[in-house]
């Protein structure tokens, strides 16, 4: 591990029965850093958050945490002494406690005064010293969730772990909330894992995104990586939104698409370092709403199939002439209907190409010629 590494997962893999959950799954997290892994229900990311917090056992590889292995086959060190706070999805607050007793609750190898003068800091930086006497029944769900982080927060934890700690709120406090953890966090350097289904969540608050499908990592990176270059069509399709749009590549390296030929900022995953597909590939290239601008005067029209208005913009599903829908984010003032036609461009500055399913031969021919000493 590097020296400022706290947590390291070195393919890991954990099993229910005959069923593989986590499958050799492997990451690291700097000190003070914000993780996250996201991905759909079933994913495996939770069963890999109870076995970084020692609820599950792992069977292959190992769980390092500031340098000392945790988790490996036949070996878990107990929760306990990990020094690992988690916070849960239902908070699992003592309803026969107030607030300052559950936030003390696991300051019991403290004396008196140090336990109420660390329970009264954390009621004072999560907004809380105002209800410290009240009981969870009598508070706000958000009141609850911060209740939760700083009774986790309160025995000093190298580690903090959230399950889907903001799911059980509604959409307007989910944000705000999001926000403030992730202030609170960074403010404390306390090094961080959130699990989540939602990528909104996850791009308020995390450093680093995991996207996990069926018990193995796909993308292990930044929000911005992960939006403009996705490693795989399943990344690039769960993370934001955008449409894959056909096209071929030309004798001159470009990409001739519907909406005209793209050549700058072309990225293509899987293939080796400044590679590319030969001429006349065809290829599917990643289209996000942002890069498609509304222009009256461009000689590209699309039809208005769809509209959702989100104030500030519309999102409108577009399609074009020969028959591929685009998405675009307009201005909400450009007001149009369904059915009328409007002039779009594309300003595209990362464009991420994919093989076409079904070319694996060509490509993987491509590929070779590619490799250094082929």
């Amino acid at each position: 591990m590097a020296m400022n590494t706290l947590l390291e997962l070195d393919r890991i893999s954990c099993t229910y029965g005959q069923q593989l959950i986590v499958d050799e799954l492997s990451f690291t997290l700097e000190k003070g850093e914000i993780g996250c892994l996201l991905g759909p229900s079933g994913c495996g990311k939770t069963t890999a958050l109870r076995c970084i917090a020692g609820f599950e056992p792992v069977s292959f590889g190992q769980i390092w945490l500031n340098g000392v292995s945790v988790s490996r086959p036949g070996f878990v060190l107990s929760p306990e002494q990990r020094r690992v706070g988690m916070v849960f999805q239902e908070y699992a607050l003592f309803p026969h406690l107030s607030v300052a007793a559950n936030v003390g609750f696991g300051l019991h190898r403290s004396n008196q005064a140090e336990r109420a003068q660390r329970v009264a800091e954390l009621l004072e930086i999560t907004g809380l010293a105002e209800v410290a006497k009240r009981y969870p029944h009598e508070l706000s769900g958000g009141q609850q969730q911060r209740v939760a982080l700083a009774r986790a927060l309160a025995p000093r934890p190298d580690l903090l772990l959230l399950d889907e700690p903001f799911s059980n709120l509604d959409v307007s406090l989910r944000e705000r909330l999001s926000q403030e953890v992730r202030e609170l966090l960074k403010r404390l350097h306390i090094t961080a894992i959130l699990v989540t289904h939602d990528q909104a969540e996850a791009f308020a608050v995390a450093d680093k995104i995991g996207v996990m499908l069926a018990g193995k990592m796909m993308q292990w990176s930044s929000a911005y990586d992960l939006y403009h270059r996705p490693v795989n069509r399943f990344v690039a399709s769960f993370v934001g939104q955008g449409v894959l749009l056909p096209g071929i590549i030309s004798s001159s390296g470009q990409v001739r698409t519907a909406c005209g030929m793209l050549a700058d900022g072309l990225y293509y995953p899987g293939l080796p370092e400044h590679g590319h597909y030969p001429p006349g590939s065809e290829v599917d290239v990643l289209i996000r709403p942002d890069d498609v601008v509304y222009d009256d005067q461009s000689a590209l029209n699309a039809v208005v199939r769809k509209k959702a208005f989100r104030g500030a913009e519309i999102l409108y599903t577009l399609e074009l002439a020969d028959g591929p829908v685009v998405l675009a984010l307009v201005p909400s003032r450009h007001d149009r209907a369904i059915g009328e036609k409007i002039g779009i461009r594309l300003e595209a500055s990362h464009v991420v190409v994919f093989d076409r399913p079904g070319r694996a031969g060509a490509v993987q021919k491509n590929r070779q010629e590619l490799l250094p000493g082929s």
